[in-house]
């Protein structure tokens, strides 16, 4: 991951440095607040005129005479500049989720990109969508029964600073009540629930619903009602959208776009396929090694080995690494001289290896495990390979 490269094309197998990633985020975060104070800077020569828009809607049902006042001394100015501060947050949103895809999308597999790009459009444009509705259908309700419920003979003359708190408070809640159907979709999608369970407890949605309106909104039937119903029909269209569009790639999909993306880095870069390990019948793949039964990319046509990788079971690995481990015994055994021992040929790496991301998944140290893997799958032969491929399958299991 590089600062100067905003593209998420980048191979999934390559890490970079832990402080990379630091300096990545501290880019895209100067990148958000530079987008804010842009909006910022062009919004607020008119932040009166923002305000008395907001307004419109309580103005328009206050008692002939009336207006709204300023009870405190700096509210005439620090009131207008809070609201278009918060306003340039709000129209700079699209930027700042750009900058967060652009940051998590190269640790994503394809399938993923293709999906949250979409959700990130779509969540952008529903939040907009609940402001919306809140600003031109639930303030005039909401306004015209509170003025109408007041007592005679009290004056109703709202403070612009507790108007602009009551406003932003609805417009947060709707825009984020509005948000249920990504919500609905992302738990299908990432299997925390199913479609057919949630269905199954859509009578607890819906009081749930009722109460987060109740909660969110100010106390009256009108308001937490308007929150409420939204609420439940947007979750049902997220249900009917994770059935349709909720399936989970299963793990022999997100290898194969593992090949894919490899092939494409070295398309897009020029290199040519490197020479099969010894003992390889299969096709190579340009940065991931091949071997024998590999599902890999054949040369650079992209298509797919027909010889589809079939994963140990958890049983043949075990027997496999009991394997190797009694081979090194036998070893030591036929050694046991001294000088015989300092003669022997060196211990072959890979294995060393092999039995190092044993040990650290003993340890429960599955992240240095992860980065021994990848080297072995880079350096091993066949079996090797094939051991290290069916424990990364183990990890992304557990």
């Amino acid at each position: 991951m590089t600062t100067q490269n905003d593209s998420a094309d980048n191979t999934p197998l390559k890490e970079q440095p832990f402080v990379s990633h630091l300096l990545e985020l501290r880019d895209r975060l100067l990148r958000a607040l530079a987008a804010v104070a842009v909006f910022f800077v062009f919004l607020f020569p008119f932040a009166n005129e923002i305000y008395i828009w907001v307004a419109t809607p309580l103005m328009a049902h206050l008692p002939e005479g009336s207006s709204m006042i300023a009870t405190e001394v700096a509210s005439p100015f620090l009131t207008p500049f809070k609201l278009s501060l918060v306003s340039a947050v709000f129209l700079a949103v699209p930027f700042i989720l750009y900058q967060l895809w652009a940051f998590v999308a190269p640790g994503l597999y394809q399938h993923e990109k293709r999906l949250v790009a979409p959700l990130v459009a779509s969540s952008t444009l529903l939040f907009y969508v609940g402001m919306l509705f809140a600003y031109y259908l639930v303030f005039p309700l909401v306004f015209a029964f509170l003025t109408a419920a007041a007592p005679e003979g009290v004056t109703v003359a709202t403070d612009i600073a507790r108007y602009l708190d009551f406003i932003l408070t609805l417009f947060f809640a709707f825009g984020l009540a509005f948000e249920v159907p990504i919500a609905t979709f992302i738990l299908v999608w990432m299997g925390v629930t199913t479609p057919e369970k949630l269905g199954e407890k859509r009578p607890y949605i819906i009081v749930g619903a009722f109460l987060f309106g109740m909660l969110l909104t100010p106390p009256d039937v009108i308001s937490q009602t308007l929150l409420a119903l939204p609420m439940w029909l947007l979750f049902e269209i997220g249900l009917v959208f994770s059935r349709v569009f909720g399936k989970r790639p299963t793990p022999d999909e997100e290898m194969e776009e593992v090949s894919a993306a490899a092939l494409a880095t070295a398309s897009a870069s020029g290199s040519t396929s490197p020479p099969p390990p010894a003992g390889n019948n299969g096709p190579t793949s340009p940065t991931v090694p091949a071997f024998d039964g590999d599902p890999s990319v054949d040369g650079l046509t992209g298509e797919i080995d027909p010889d589809r990788f079939t994963p140990m079971t958890e049983e043949e690995l075990d027997a496999e690494l009991d394997r190797i481990e009694a081979e090194d015994a036998d070893d030591e055994e036929e050694f046991e001289d001294e000088d015989e021992l300092h003669e022997m040929p060196a211990e072959d790496p890979v294995e060393q290896k092999l039995r190092r991301v044993q040990a650290l998944r003993d340890d429960q140290d599955e992240t240095a495990a992860r980065d021994l893997l990848y080297e072995i799958l880079a350096e091993g032969n066949a079996d090797q390979v094939n051991v290290a491929r069916n424990i990364l399958r183990q990890l992304d299991d557990t």
